[in-house]
């Protein structure tokens, strides 16, 4: 039985799946980062005729069972979004080595992976600026392939952001606002990362409005980031930009910044590439 499932796993490391379908998959377990991304697409214009693949189970244990379930039906998407921060991506980790396993032989080619994820331990008290970045990057790359990599500073705690739990208290990821990020933000409202998500958001509204939302969390970030990284206003140009910033042989974009615009890009560069094939 052993050898035989190693058979298997040879043929799914070796094996190209040139029938992908304008499918994109969403690998998460956060209901409320799956729900974000989703809704960017699937209100995208461009994106329209796509099919958009996500956990329905609000609970952690069953969205990565769901995920393990459908792990094998990734062979039909042009797109992986996987959800890589350092709190879900233990519970994921052998899902994901199986979807790998599945998908390697048509990485940047017919199929291609968008990271979203936190940053670093101690990113922002590391005193190395944003190089700290190059190595955290380097490992995803061997383990995930990535065309691209976006860090969001709402999934990002530091030490002392997240309350202490109990060794036997039943794990949850945290959905308040990282403290360094609070008082941009009215607490009294009861905001927390979820009703933050849907105002940037903007689902429903006109073009303008969006377009607003986008500039006032571009200013947001710009102001932030530049007290944390000062000196630095070259790079943080780059990376708040449509290209985002290089860092060595990686690249760097910041969620939800031109999201949309590199999942149409990344399907649109899949389907070239099956077609010259």
């Amino acid at each position: 039985m052993v050898e035989r499932q190693e058979l298997i796993d040879e043929q799914h490391d070796i094996l190209t799946h040139p029938g992908r379908q304008d499918k994109i998959y969403i690998l998460s377990i956060d209901p409320v980062l799956a729900t974000d991304v989703y809704d960017r697409i699937h209100e995208d214009a461009r994106l329209k005729n796509c099919e958009i693949v996500r956990p329905r189970a609000t609970g952690i244990r069953e969205a990565v069972e769901e995920i393990a379930q459908f792990a094998a039906d990734t062979t039909t998407a042009r797109l992986l979004i996987l959800d890589v921060r350092r709190a879900t991506l233990p519970r994921l980790r052998s899902v994901f080595n199986a979807i790998v396993g599945y998908n390697r032989k048509d990485f940047n080619m017919l199929c291609y992976t968008l990271l979203i994820g936190d940053g670093p331990p101690t990113l922002f008290a590391n005193g190395r600026g944003l190089d700290v970045f190059v190595l955290y990057l380097a490992s995803h790359r061997v383990d995930y392939h990535p065309a691209v990599f976006f860090f969001d500073p709402l999934l990002h705690y530091e030490p002392g952001e997240i309350e202490a739990r109990a060794i036997d208290d039943e794990f949850t990821l945290p959905d308040a606002i990282p403290k360094r990020l609070r008082h941009h933000f009215r607490q009294s409202d009861g905001v927390n990362v979820g009703k933050i998500r849907r105002y940037f958001r903007a689902a429903g509204k006109d073009d303008e409005t969006r377009h607003r939302r986008q500039r006032i969390l571009k200013r947001m970030y710009k102001r932030r980031i530049g007290e944390q990284f000062p000196g630095r206003e070259n790079r943080l140009k780059a990376w708040m930009s449509r290209r985002g910033l290089h860092l060595a042989t990686e690249r760097l974009n910041l969620y939800p910044l031109y999201f949309e615009d590199w999942v149409y890009n990344l399907m649109e560069q899949a389907r070239r590439n099956a077609a010259a094939s």
